[in-house]
């Protein structure tokens, strides 16, 4: 006789359009009323971006996606705020009518009321109503059915039940072909005994990359165009069975015009000297660029195992840009970690609603948070502190504080920085230190 043990029981539906609980029977179901014009709108979303499935969506991912949503519609939604639409956290209340608005222009739409005009969805009739009313029920009786259902297959005895993989056994290892960017990838794979047809590489932030096998593929290669600390997977029918960090270094700085897909290089013995800066030539192209332009400099390298919870970084800098698309004066300051990042955005006093403080799972949006100690002349020089320690955040502009919070998941040990302009920038002077003042890093350091 099979027995059930219903003192406890628990269903979890985790769709972004739909959460319900089901705990001795009671149920509670939430949903707003659009839920399948949104939804509608998210998979428009997807399949331009073009980066597979969002369930998969790493936390970088969520991060780029905020920023190309503000380049195009100049209105920033966190990474956090887009994880609430897409389901990914937890959050019970519909998205604002801003957060639609955005979405949709995003998409290609004038505002949420014109999706909503030449959207094919009809309203909801009244057969779909009753189930979406009853839909608790609906899912109480499924789990009650699966339930019996499983155990009725166990009586049948372990025989006829998969064997467990055994991942340990399986080869999944990944080497860069060259150094610097850009830069191809080899992973060896074997699966041993394992068999399917639905076997992929994931390079985690960005899916376009992902790498179809065919069964019994040994090797496959990946292309990568930027610096960073990586982690790839091997998936076998949609379920992660390995996997491991990538890190593509810099060979010193690095400089990028961050055109898409494919960003621009200027290699560090063009910016490195005195100060971080672009050669005239560089300077006169993203003056002359149509579209707003982003430049980057780039530091990723092994740096003595400094924690990304405990450090100082100090620099001095200045956007130079002044042209067309300069009134903000932006910069934003990367930290990148082998668990995490955190990013830290500045810009003049007037545009401080647009800024953003990741502290790796903590999200500060301007447009919900008084960020105005954030806004400085950066058309002058301008000295940066950014200092954490045990995960507390303080951020000195000027010396004086300008910011400060706390986070809750490791950043890991620092991989990498990144300080990026709207146009072009300069760093005068930088510093990476641990706590105890030892330098890891600096602009007068001979070890890089």
């Amino acid at each position: 006789m099979v027995k059930l043990k219903t003192s406890s029981f628990k269903l979890v539906h985790s769709r972004s359009d739909i959460n319900i609980f089901v705990i001795f029977g009671v149920r509670s179901h939430t949903m707003y009323t659009e839920h399948k014009l949104v939804k509608k709108c998210l998979q428009e979303i997807e399949e331009s971006l073009g980066w597979g499935a969002s369930d998969s969506w790493h936390n970088d991912m969520f991060v780029e996606l905020s920023e190309r949503i503000q380049q195009q519609t100049k209105v920033l939604l966190s990474p956090v705020t887009l994880k609430r639409v897409w389901g990914r956290i937890d959050y019970k209340s519909a998205p604002s009518i801003t957060t639609l608005n955005t979405l949709s222009q995003f998409a290609g739409y004038e505002n949420w009321r014109d999706f909503k005009a030449k959207s094919d969805i009809k309203r909801t009739s009244r057969i779909s109503n009753k189930v979406s009313s009853n839909l608790g029920i609906i899912m109480l009786s499924a789990s009650v059915m699966t339930v019996i259902f499983i155990s009725f297959f166990s009586l049948k005895g372990p025989g006829n039940i998969p064997l467990p993989i055994d991942s340990e056994s399986l080869v999944f290892t990944s080497r860069p072909i060259a150094k610097g960017l850009p830069n191809s990838v080899v992973f060896d794979v074997d699966l041993g005994e394992v068999q399917s047809d639905n076997i992929r590489i994931q390079q985690y932030w960005d899916p376009t990359k992902t790498i179809s096998l065919k069964p019994g593929q040994k090797q496959a290669t990946g292309q990568y165009y930027y610096p960073g600390y990586f982690r790839a997977k091997l998936l076998v029918d949609g379920k992660a069975l390995k996997q491991h960090d990538l890190f593509i270094k810099t060979e010193g700085w690095l400089g990028t015009l961050d055109y898409r897909p494919i960003p621009k290089y200027i290699p560090s013995r063009r910016i490195e000297g005195n100060k971080l800066d672009f050669p005239n030539d560089i300077l006169e192209e993203i003056s002359n660029s149509s579209e707003p332009l982003t430049s980057t400099f780039h530091l990723v390298k092994d740096m003595e195992d400094i924690s990304g919870d405990n450090f100082i970084l100090r620099s001095k800098v200045q956007n130079v840009y002044n042209d067309k698309w300069a009134v903000c004066k932006k910069l934003v300051v990367v930290i990148l970690g082998s668990k995490g990042a955190m990013t830290i955005g500045f810009s003049v006093p007037g545009c401080t609603s647009e800024l953003g403080v990741m502290m790796n799972d903590v999200y500060v949006d301007g447009k919900e948070h008084d960020l105005s100690k954030m806004g400085i002349d950066l058309s002058q020089p301008q000295e940066i502190e950014i200092k954490v320690k045990n995960k507390e955040l303080q951020v000195f502009a000027g010396g004086k504080k300008s910011f400060e919070g706390s986070y809750n998941e490791s950043v890991g040990r620092i991989a990498g920085l990144r300080f990026r302009f709207l146009g072009a920038g300069e760093v005068l002077d930088y510093e990476l230190a641990k706590l105890s003042e030892e330098v890891v890093i600096s602009s007068d350091k001979a070890n890089l």
